[in-house]
């Protein structure tokens, strides 16, 4: 039987701080995917019938470029937000979850890095 009051249990047992970034952050991108994920329907519908070159001008313009390296970096922060939180409640054995959420951070890393090297690489035409 303990003397604290239940307050004193409680104090230092609350959240870490980090709760609210990660919350904020996956509703900013969500937020920031809604217009963005739009304007990447929209494009594609209207390039979906064109040749290679006529869609590599499109992505070679500056507009479409930006908007293209902001909706990869956007899709690809959510998505690790999104999956780290499935990670952290549905996984119980803590080695288990601390290599998938290693793998997770890894596999959007290197896919948003060559999606958005691939951008570049067709906005300076190399």
């Amino acid at each position: 039987m303990s003397l604290q009051t239940p307050l004193a249990r409680a104090r230092g047992l609350g959240s870490s701080k980090e709760g609210l970034h990660h919350w904020t952050a996956q509703r900013l991108t969500a937020i920031a995917l809604v217009p963005l994920s739009l304007w990447f329907i929209f494009s594609t519908v209207s390039v979906i019938s064109k040749d290679y070159s006529t869609v590599t001008l499109w992505l070679q313009a500056h507009f479409n470029a930006v908007l293209m390296l902001l909706f990869i970096t956007a899709m690809y922060y959510h998505a690790a937000l999104g999956l780290q939180v499935v990670i952290e409640d549905y996984v119980a054995s803590k080695w288990q979850k601390i290599g998938c959420l290693v793998l997770i951070r890894f596999l959007v890393f290197f896919a948003g890095l060559s999606s958005a090297l691939a951008v570049i690489k067709v906005y300076l035409g190399l």
